[in-house]
């Protein structure tokens, strides 16, 4: 059930870190959602952005299991209320790698401890290869791609 991805993104590994922490980074490819965070070892943190519940609707929280920048980000990861109420009992593990490769960074993701049932599993499994494009985007061009209605739906169906 373990996820995992390697991108290579044409930056230095300090250019894709600040992507994924950095509030102009995350509000640009999580789709206006922000990383609010003290960013210490064992503190919570919240994905807080537009959705359901208006401006502040929290996408995703836990707490920050790992923190040692631009090389390693590991975090606790439930899915936010504004879901429904079958994601509130489970949790999952997020880790991102960087690793200098040349000029480049090889940017590795394991989604991992996913517990049994977890209602969430097949849409992120569907959705991480579409986000890491996104942040590889960002990173290499400061733009971002958007995301096809489609792949909202956890079955790839559309709404026709």
């Amino acid at each position: 059930m373990d996820l995992k991805y390697e991108f290579y993104i044409a930056a230095k590994p300090e250019k894709v870190w600040d992507a994924l922490v950095s509030p102009e980074g995350t509000k640009s490819i999580y789709y206006g959602s922000v990383l609010e965070s003290s960013f210490k070892t064992g503190s919570p943190y919240q994905y807080i952005g537009p959705g359901v519940e208006g401006d502040k609707t929290i996408h995703i929280y836990g707490k920050i299991l790992e923190f040692s920048p631009n090389k390693v980000l590991t975090l606790t990861n439930r899915v936010g209320q504004a879901y429904g109420e079958q994601h509130k009992n489970f949790e999952s593990r997020v880790s991102y790698f960087l690793e200098p490769f040349g000029q480049n960074t090889k940017l590795t993701l394991i989604h991992d401890k996913w517990m049994l049932g977890d209602p969430s599993y097949e849409n992120t499994k569907n959705g991480w290869t579409f986000m890491l494009s996104v942040i590889k985007t960002w990173v290499e061009t400061g733009k971002v791609l958007q995301m096809d209605e489609n792949l909202a739906h956890s079955d790839g169906s559309s709404k026709d």
